[in-house]
């Protein structure tokens, strides 16, 4: 199975699909998605003593019958108004996160780290400040008895952010290290899905917020039948820009033309023109709008909008089950967080059961490979796009925004979503500034590097492999010429074998060049010029 035919969006209707704790996608009915908005608690107490309420989640989640009753905060208007805050938020695929070290992310507006607790044997999501000088855990280290250790002074923390070490403090001295003001905010997180989810209260309150509500939950991935791909990607536009794109398949054969082929509508009547991207008219239904999101039940499968991060799609049409035949299934997780003003990040999972060899011979990098190239092709785009929105005013997006055709449903959707359940606004964790960043050169707006290599093992891994190939190829071809140079009177005394050398040296530089190539363009930068495609 080709990587890329992964993301493949469909472009077509199904019948429809409710949308409630119980009710989720076709193949999927046990989605979690209780528990709605809780009023706003006081403001967040960094430096007190709380305790984390880190666990593995279970393979199935609660029954509806089992789940609380969803209770949102009413606006002062008296409409219903989305709780951000009471939220749970994929911190990453644990997959790429290497318990040997923290690390660091923003999410909401949050600066947290998160770092694997020997002891306990789980992950630990905290506020990423030390309390001594508010420096940044995520750039400690796991100490020798499993703590995270600040490495401005060494401050030592255990599980439950407690400091227990504080190398400046005397031994008989006072027992500064169990202030509370020594201790560090600790949220309540979850490993669900194979990603690290965290809650952004750590008020102790909110423990055992997890006995409440859980993450949205998709069985496939924990299905042993299935095999799984991750991926994650930091993206230089907003959270409800990026949503808005992953609900519009109508943009896939333009927007990633060459990447993703078209699916050419032939049941069009009357149309006499098509074009070669493969584009048509797509009939799309909105089912069950609400403060949880939404579900667009379509031909070849169903989308669905989780609120406020899961965005979930099964691309192809799904057999009725039988129990004696595998039925085959393929589906688009995309898990979309805020990150400050301007910014935001994508978690994707792709699971499926077929070409599940292919998985196990494939490394994830190639995958990445592809996947990256997908997103690098609308990234301008989009970056421009958020300008022009915040110029005319979300307010006045369907005044400046011309969406006739069915094929924007979803897209319209969410923006009523976003309009009426949050104000066409994000409810940040911390203060932001309410301004855009500016837009900086198309090479710095598309790099790959610190954007999604930094953050994935598997790309990481593959691209020092890489670099250290191209060093032995730069080395051979030197020394297969200085040895040509000192043995051409001895040991290769023929044309045919000085011709031999020569070629030999010749392919390795131009293998390290088209390596050095290949990494530039995969690993750092690539352009996408639409008009060439």
């Amino acid at each position: 199975m080709d990587p890329l035919s992964l993301l493949q969006i469909p472009r077509a209707s199904r019948p429809p699909l409710p949308l409630s704790a119980a009710a989720a996608p076709l193949s999927c009915r046990r989605l979690n998605v209780s528990g709605g908005a809780r009023p706003v608690p006081r403001r967040l107490q960094r430096r007190a003593a709380r305790l984390s309420v880190s666990a593995v989640a279970t393979d199935t989640p609660r029954t509806e019958e089992e789940q609380p009753s969803p209770s949102p905060s009413p606006s002062p208007s008296g409409k219903e108004q989305f709780d951000w805050l009471d939220q749970w938020y994929p911190f990453a695929p644990v997959c790429d996160l290497d318990p040997r070290a923290p690390h660091g992310k923003t999410v909401l507006g949050l600066s947290v780290v998160a770092w694997y607790d020997r002891g306990a044997g789980e992950w630990r999501v905290f506020d990423d400040a030390c309390p001594h000088r508010l420096a940044p855990l995520s750039e400690g280290r796991i100490d020798d008895k499993g703590r995270l250790q600040c490495v401005y002074h060494g401050w030592c923390f255990d599980g439950a952010g407690a400091c227990k070490f504080i190398p400046q403090a005397p031994a008989l001295g006072p027992p500064v290290h169990t202030s509370p003001k020594a201790c560090v905010a600790s949220y309540p997180c979850v490993v669900q899905n194979n990603i690290l989810w965290f809650y952004p209260r750590a008020d102790p309150e909110y423990k055992d917020v997890l006995q409440r509500k859980r993450p949205p939950f998709i069985p496939e991935i924990d299905d042993p039948e299935f095999v799984t791909v991750y991926g994650i990607r930091d993206l230089p536009y907003g959270y409800d820009i990026l949503i808005e794109n992953l609900l519009d398949p109508a943009h896939v054969p333009y927007a990633h033309k060459g990447i993703i082929r078209g699916i050419r509508k032939k049941e069009d009547p009357g149309r006499v023109e098509y074009d070669r991207e493969g584009g048509g008219p797509s009939k799309m239904k909105i089912e069950q709008a609400n403060i949880q999101g939404f579900v667009s039940p379509q031909e070849r499968g169903y989308f669905q909008f989780v609120a406020p991060c899961t965005s979930f799609a099964a691309p192809f049409p799904q057999p009725q089950e039988d129990k004696k035949k595998k039925v085959p299934r393929v589906m688009l997780v995309f898990l979309c967080i805020p990150v400050s003003p301007g910014r935001s990040r994508v978690i994707w999972a792709f699971p499926r059961n077929i070409g599940v060899w292919l998985h196990h011979i494939t490394p994830r990098w190639l995958y990445h490979v592809g996947q990256n190239l997908v997103l690098d092709s609308d990234i301008f785009l989009l970056h421009v796009e958020e300008r022009k929105f915040a110029t005319v005013g979300l307010d006045n997006w369907q005044k400046a925004c011309y969406v006739p055709t069915s094929s924007d449903s979803m897209v319209v959707a969410f923006r009523n979503w976003f309009k009426k359940f949050s104000k066409n606004q994000i409810g940040w964790a911390t203060p932001q500034i309410d301004q855009l960043p500016p837009t900086p050169t198309k090479d710095q707006l598309m790099e790959r590097y610190w954007s999604h290599v930094a953050q994935c093992t598997s790309c990481n891994a593959a691209l020092k492999a890489m670099k250290a190939l191209e060093v032995v190829l730069q080395v051979a071809s030197v020394a297969v010429v200085g040895f040509l140079a000192v043995a051409k009177e001895t040991l290769v005394t023929s044309t045919v074998q000085r011709a031999a050398v020569v070629s030999a040296a010749v392919l390795c530089f131009a293998a390290s060049r088209w390596l050095a190539n290949f990494i530039q363009k995969n690993f750092y930068f690539q352009d996408y010029i639409h008009a060439y495609k």
